[in-house]
């Protein structure tokens, strides 16, 4: 195996969310370039932990963080940390698609125009290129100026990754990414994502509750679960090939036995 680096370290990372503790001492790193999935039963604290990686669980609520999040060995909960350009870099998918009442071109370069002003040309040049990263060209380049509403459910999903795609993320942060989509539609979201993952500059992190899906995408998986008191914790973390066939935990291994179909 080729030498690991962490694009993204966390550190004994222990997240109150309105006072009530969610998550605590987690710790792990996020390799560069490779596919890590989050696992785990329902409430124990996955999508809290995603958004704690771009500090978009802020919007949420009010939030105490202890221990550390590194970017690229930047501590994120520092006050000088720019939030804008940090979300930008670790950009987030979220289980439903969360489109703007807009056409689908102003969809994709909607991040891009706040980062700056683009020529028509160059603007025009990188929303194509987010939509076929994302592999719904084909399907909507006659349909830029019409609303993004008008798509179906898996193809707003796929426009949302082109959103994320269009500001060069580092990192990208997927919740649930077939969440209420038809096998269709959830195929086509798992392709794309199975294309990403061959693109040297991009790092990922999903979380889903479909053990196969986890196991033909991933590279790294974390198992977490609730401890007695009913928060969140990493019970075992490693390759994705040994957490499926070699768990050190009886939890993990009771957990993808009695999930994986």
């Amino acid at each position: 195996m080729n030498e690991l680096s962490p694009a993204i370290k966390v550190k004994n990372l222990t997240c109150y969310y309105n006072s009530q503790k969610i998550i605590e001492d987690v710790s792990m790193d996020i390799y560069q370039n490779k596919v890590t999935a989050i696992i785990g039963p329902s409430g124990c604290g996955k999508s809290i932990f995603l958004k704690c990686l771009n500090r978009l669980i802020e919007l949420e609520a009010k939030i105490e963080i202890e221990g550390r999040v590194e970017f690229f060995n930047q501590n994120i909960y520092e006050r000088r940390v720019n939030l804008n350009r940090l979300r930008r870099q670790v950009s987030m998918v979220l289980p439903k698609p969360n489109l703007f009442p807009i056409s689908v071109y102003d969809n994709v370069a909607y991040g891009v125009k706040i980062m700056g002003w683009y020529p028509k040309t160059e603007l025009d040049s990188i929303v194509e290129s987010a939509l076929k990263d994302a592999d719904i060209w084909e399907e909507v380049k006659n349909k830029l100026h019409k609303s993004a509403l008008e798509l179906s459910g898996g193809q707003q999903q796929r426009l949302c990754i082109a959103r994320a795609l269009a500001v060069k993320p580092q990192v990208l942060l997927i919740d649930e990414p077939c969440f209420a989509l038809d096998p269709i539609a959830s195929m086509k979201v798992e392709s794309l994502i199975q294309s990403l993952r061959f693109r040297s500059e991009l790092t990922m992190v999903i979380i889903s509750h479909n053990l196969n899906q986890v196991h033909r995408l991933s590279d790294f998986t974390a198992f977490l679960d609730r401890n007695e008191n009913r928060i969140g914790q990493i019970i075992e973390f490693g390759t994705t090939k040994k957490l499926f066939t070699n768990p050190i935990s009886v939890r993990t291994r009771n957990y993808i036995f009695n999930n994986l179909s």
